[in-house]
């Protein structure tokens, strides 16, 4: 084998859901700072969060945050730990009264998680659901208790590949809108500020697994009757500038660095146009071939995870083989949808779904 050949063997496409692929550079120069965080002649795993070294880390990543996404001053953002299954009570702990009502969306696994959470400490409402299709689309219409005293969504579901397209029928409730952003924070043009509280784990778009990004709409807080745990109030953490504990520094430190990438690449709205790019290519390419089989609603798919199985299954061991042979790492999909499952978030280059359309391609027309 010559040497064009073994660097050809060894590049991997990396399509796996979460933790997901992160841009080249946000690698290597994170990878030095392990060695040497600017030239301080320490690691970054070993600074003092409140430190002259490690405080214009965490001020950066909060200021990168608020440009990307152009919060007004009423939107303060967090950089906490705990995940988004923590914030699936954190956020009722915070904005919901034992007799009050929260109204919810549900649309696949994570939004029957933060139901489930809710459930615990006021009233839930489940507005509309799809789970009677095995979340294969998204709702479109449901009426929404005026009452509440927030409106729940998840803008996209990982497991399912399906995705919130249009985002006006949350806006016409005239309620606070809390979202899970988690797998396609930052990937599209919206209008943020129109989220009373966004909460997304980092390890998808913009960061390493082990810090979740919350942007939160501080006139919404403190409201609750009931006392709340100092780690748990939202205000505690505004007020101390998500260092109420120590911080996940390096976790931390690769959200600072990918969201520079994402302002380097020109913002939200030059990744968007790439990712819908990638996505026109793959699912162009799925329903060129009838061996392949969306599993999803076509105007519901999502641009992140796209979700497919073969039209005869006995041929789904073969393809996953030969997308192996070919460096193509987690597109196995979830077990609540079987198949296959590529996730394109923003840091996945063309290339590697051109790679992969290629594959699909050829085992189709082998096929024939």
């Amino acid at each position: 084998m010559n040497t064009a050949e073994q660097v050809q063997k060894a590049t991997k496409h990396n399509f796996g859901a979460g933790p997901g692929i992160l841009p080249k550079e946000v690698f290597e120069e994170a990878s030095q700072a392990v060695l040497n965080f600017n030239n301080s002649g320490l690691s970054i795993l070993e600074i003092g969060h409140r430190t002259k070294l490690f405080q214009p880390v965490m001020d950066e990543a909060v200021a990168l945050a608020k440009e990307l996404m152009n919060l007004d001053a009423d939107h303060e953002v967090l950089f906490l730990q705990g995940g988004a299954s923590t914030q699936f009570y954190q956020v009722p702990m915070n904005l919901l009264d034992e007799k009050a009502v929260a109204s919810f969306t549900d649309t696949g696994v994570w939004a029957t998680k933060a139901i489930k959470e809710a459930k615990l400490f006021g009233g839930v409402e489940v507005v509309c659901s799809s789970k009677e299709s095995n979340y294969t689309y998204i709702p479109k219409k449901f009426d929404v208790n005026p009452a509440s005293v927030y409106l729940h969504l998840t803008s996209n579901n990982t497991i399912f590949g399906t995705q919130w397209q249009d985002f006006t029928p949350f806006y016409e409730k005239n309620l606070p809108l809390v979202a899970d952003m988690s797998s396609d924070i930052l990937s599209r043009q919206m209008d943020f500020n129109k989220f009373d509280l966004i909460y997304a784990g980092a390890q998808k778009n913009i960061g390493a697994a082990g810090v979740t990004m919350v942007v939160v709409n501080k006139n919404i807080l403190g409201k609750v009757s009931r006392k709340l745990p100092t780690m748990v109030d939202y205000r505690n953490h505004i007020e101390n500038g998500s260092m109420l504990n120590t911080p996940p520094v390096f976790a931390v430190y690769v959200c600072m660095l990918t969201l520079r990438w994402l302002k380097s690449k020109g913002g939200v709205a030059a990744i968007e146009k790439e990712n819908d790019r990638k996505a026109q290519l793959f699912y162009d390419t799925l329903d060129s071939f009838p061996i392949f089989k969306g599993t999803t609603a076509k105007e519901d798919r999502s641009k992140m995870n796209a979700c497919f199985v073969m039209e005869d299954p006995a041929l789904e061991k073969e393809f996953a083989a030969i997308c192996e042979q070919e460096g193509m790492v987690g597109v196995k999909g979830h077990r609540s949808v079987g198949g296959f499952r590529v996730s394109m978030y923003n840091a996945l280059p063309y290339e590697s779904v051109v790679a992969l359309t290629d594959v699909m391609r050829n085992f189709a027309i082998s096929k024939g």
